[in-house]
């Protein structure tokens, strides 16, 4: 059922005529990942290299706050790294990256976690946050535990270079609640 869903998102063309260029949707992870973590979608690096997190968010995610390796990251036994849209939506008007359609997560998100076995939950970014806390504060939410479908889900700012607002804002995030994530994250992936 999993390879049967996965083959089915990568060969989804359902929005690429808001596009503007062929879509191509970003899987990476395995039915039983430990940890499943979910953004906002592909960054234009990522559409090109086909590798989720390679871009300059993704330093700042695997290197300063979760101080994993690389190899750690894209361990498939550990990370199964998803997004509200799995292809990269382009540029808007103002030159940031598009927001994801919501055809997209609408179409494949909730079918993808109910399939998924994983420990844990790790959803990046306000627009993720809101699709699945839709009722409850971003900064709340990044400051506590949450859970998502009886499991712990831990929710992060976006680790963009363009986010500096929220962090300076929120030392505490840094200070208190990273070195606590980052724990937990260890955790789990030092277990068989």
């Amino acid at each position: 059922m999993f390879e049967s869903l996965m083959n089915e998102i990568k060969r989804c063309r359902f929005c690429q005529e808001n596009f503007g260029f062929e879509p191509t949707p970003i899987l990476w992870g395995k039915e039983n990942s430990k940890i499943v973590q979910i953004s906002q979608a592909p960054s234009k690096n990522v559409h090109d290299t086909k590798k989720p997190f390679n871009d300059q968010s993704g330093k700042t995610l695997i290197h300063k706050w979760y101080q994993i390796s690389e190899e750690e990251f894209y361990n498939t036994d550990n990370f199964y790294i998803g997004a509200l849209a799995h292809c990269y939506p382009g540029k808007d008007k103002n030159g940031g990256d598009r927001k994801p359609p919501k055809c997209c997560y609408n179409k494949w998100v909730e079918k993808e976690m109910q399939i998924l076995d994983n420990q844990i939950y790790i959803i990046i970014g306000a627009l993720s946050a809101k699709i699945f806390f839709p009722n409850e504060k971003f900064v709340d939410l990044v400051l506590k535990n949450n859970y998502l479908h009886g499991k712990l889900a831990i929710v992060l700012p976006h680790p963009s270079p363009l986010n500096r607002r929220f962090l300076k804002a929120h030392s505490d995030f840094e200070n208190n609640r990273l070195p606590e994530i980052r724990a937990k994250i260890k955790e789990i992936i030092n277990t068989d």
